[in-house]
């Protein structure tokens, strides 16, 4: 009897908790979209009555005054709603603010629960052994690489003088590609070119001197 007393009271209990955060929120912000039109409505009202005022101000003053009684109150009840407004916006922010770090707490939580559950089943002195393990490893088949290529690279020998010879022709390269790059031209003769009536003259003088020369020759 006393185990189904505890029963019930236990559901009772929950039945009495009080509203998630969310559901909080959401009602905050019914409460001030609720208020936010009571202002519309008042402010409304205020206008009304300051016109009627307005209106008589000289015809009738104690139905103008009337009107600013009123108005008065109007603006009372207006200046409560503010207030009111400003510590629900201070309250939903506030708990706007806690379900954020809520789900960012949940969300490191997860990830550190994670990050252990991945780590579990490593060991650091074992992870050392292992990088140990593949380093000798790669030692190991670059000495096996080096003995394979030592032997079969046997006997040749490089002569230095090809190198140097074949040093010198890349440099003399080099050197024409400078020259065709910066646009040098070979220089040019300075001594004026004979023109073709020269040229014409100074083979025919030839021939006639090679002509006396045979004659000089036949007549001796």
């Amino acid at each position: 009897m006393s185990i189904f007393k505890k029963k019930l009271g236990h559901k009772k209990k929950d039945k009495h908790e009080g509203p998630t955060t969310g559901e909080a929120i959401h009602k905050l912000r019914d409460t001030e979209e609720l208020l936010v039109k009571k202002q519309e409505y008042l402010e409304s009202k205020i206008q009304k009555e300051l016109a009627t005022a307005k209106q008589n101000a000289t015809k009738n003053k104690r139905v103008a005054m009337q009107a600013l009684k009123r108005k008065k109150k109007y603006e009372q009840q207006l200046q409560q709603i503010d207030g009111t407004l400003s510590t629900l916006e201070f309250q939903r922010e506030a708990l706007e603010s806690a379900s954020t770090n809520t789900s960012v707490l949940q969300t490191m939580g997860m990830a550190a629960k994670s990050l252990k559950a991945a780590h579990q089943h490593m060991d650091v002195d074992k992870v050392h052994d292992m990088m140990d393990d593949i380093a000798e490893q790669q030692d190991l088949a670059k000495e096996i690489t080096e003995a394979i290529s030592g032997g079969l690279a046997f006997g040749n020998d490089v002569d230095e003088d090809d190198l140097l010879a074949e040093l010198e022709e890349l440099e003399q390269e080099n050197l024409d590609e400078q020259l065709l790059d910066t646009g040098a031209l070979p220089s040019v003769p300075t001594a004026a070119l004979p023109s073709r009536a020269e040229a014409g003259r100074n083979k025919k003088d030839k021939e006639r001197d090679q002509d006396f020369a045979e004659l000089e020759a036949w007549a001796s």
